[in-house]
């Protein structure tokens, strides 16, 4: 098998996961962890602050309405930051990415009960893409030509730019490490955007990418879509988990998930990758993101961030 790889480094501003204890004394958002007289609910960095800000706060007057009790939503420095949190029961509520919240699930339980709809639906899809003019309609047929295919993913803890299209990959036997694989090359780029940009550049002959990020660029006018074929799409993902500590109540679940779903002020629901409601969600919806990141071992926090997979990496994460 041929051992080499081109790494290619972002060029946008990555968000950089703070330390322990930055974590934790920023997590607090100025009130004890744990308080058991604040519902705490922690946000992942998908914007910048600014972006957020006043989504958050409407956020929070509506579920201190609707859950009659103080609440307070905090905008968290890191992804790690929010895992430790909900671990150590330190918040009620959290929202991050599928992979982050698998490491939470494995360590300590986390159970997801909401997700989001984007234009209707509650999941999306990894993509392979390569240039319209290529001699490849389907993923098998890209497969027979692999010894000259430079290969490009996105950030190496993205559920749809790594872990799910490596994962077939993986399956298909051309796949095994980032130091060990049959395609020519590949590249790690960093994020979504810049994937597109080689593929449809001819720096690299395929790409995975996030399938809503994909149609956010064409829409945006920032790529076009005569530029690209998509040869594979994976099974539907879910959209990004919001997820409570191991041992909540049932009742407890059953309240949060009512005063999310009678949400539909769209300053909110703008900031959370363009949502449109939210919906109920379970564990059993990121059983196959847990399969692709098991197997590559993507389940133990890194000092780097988790990308996110709907937006944030395009500024760019995880």
């Amino acid at each position: 098998m041929k051992k080499s790889l081109l790494i290619v480094t972002a060029s946008a501003a990555v968000l950089a996961a703070c330390g322990a204890d930055e974590s934790n004394n920023n997590a607090t958002g100025g009130s004890e962890a744990g308080d058991e007289d604040v519902f705490e609910v922690a946000v992942i960095p998908s914007q910048s602050i600014g972006e957020m800000e006043e989504g958050l706060n409407l956020l929070e007057e509506h579920l201190a309405e609707t859950l009659e009790e103080d609440i307070e939503v905090t905008h968290y420095p890191s992804y790690n930051a929010v895992v430790e949190a909900i671990n150590f029961g330190h918040v009620d509520l959290a929202y991050f990415g599928p992979v982050t919240y698998l490491i939470a699930f494995e360590q300590s339980g986390a159970e997801a009960i909401l997700t989001q709809t984007i234009d209707g639906d509650p999941y999306y899809y990894s993509y392979i893409i390569t240039q319209p003019d290529a001699p490849w309609d389907d993923l098998d047929e890209l497969l027979a030509d692999v010894d000259d295919i430079q290969f490009a993913f996105g950030s190496q803890s993205s559920t749809s730019g790594f872990a799910i299209p490596a994962y077939e990959l993986l399956q298909q036997g051309v796949y095994e490490s980032e130091s060990t694989y049959e395609f020519e090359s590949v590249q790690f780029t960093g994020s979504h955007d810049i994937t597109a940009d080689a593929v449809a550049n001819g720096s690299v002959d395929a790409g995975a990418i996030d399938s809503a990020i994909f149609q956010a660029l064409i829409n945006d006018g920032l790529i076009d879509e005569d530029d690209y074929k998509i040869i594979w799409e994976s099974q539907q993902l879910y959209q990004y988990p919001w997820a409570v500590p191991d041992g909540t109540s049932d009742e407890r679940i059953s309240d949060i998930q009512e005063a999310f779903m009678a949400v539909d002020d769209e300053r909110i629901l703008q900031i959370f990758g363009g949502a449109d409601a939210f919906v109920e969600a379970s564990p059993d919806e990121y059983e196959v993101v847990l399969e692709a990141a098991r197997a590559f071992d993507l389940l133990e926090p890194e000092e780097e961030d988790e990308e996110n997979d709907n937006g944030a990496d395009e500024a760019e994460n995880e």
